[in-house]
């Protein structure tokens, strides 16, 4: 499956601490993130990353992108909730587009852990069918 990882700037170490923690699940998977993110995770978890562009940059905007075109699974953003940013508009693109096209969305580490759970036990394989 096509998982993208996306984490606001303070939430980086936690998503390097969750993909290390759960990195025997998601090596199995394509891995995509927006550009920091997606160093960050490569260097410290050792995992094969597709990078977009850094999420200010656009890469938010090209994950709408695949999310629109169904080739996004499962989303895992760890967001900020408390602090606002510049870019709000694209954060809140990304949520609805995933609520639009029924894509699994983690936003806080509670629920990226139990979807990460049900992806290795087979709950999210309904994914495929909608691919076909």
């Amino acid at each position: 499956m096509n998982i993208a990882l996306i984490a606001h700037d303070n939430k980086k170490i936690l998503m390097e601490n969750l993909c290390i923690a759960y990195r025997h699940i998601l090596i199995k998977h394509n891995l995509f993130a927006t550009g920091t993110t997606g160093q960050l995770v490569e260097e410290t978890a050792n995992l094969n990353i597709n990078k977009y562009l850094a999420g200010h940059l656009g890469g938010e905007q090209q994950l709408g992108s695949q999310i629109a075109n169904n080739d996004i699974d499962l989303v895992i953003f760890l967001r900020d909730p408390v602090t606002s940013k510049n870019y709000e508009p694209d954060i809140h693109s990304v949520l609805r587009l995933c609520d639009i096209h029924n894509i699994p969305l983690a936003s806080n580490l509670a629920t990226a852990e139990a979807l990460l759970l049900a992806l290795d036990r087979g709950d999210l394989d309904w994914r495929n069918i909608l691919k076909q």
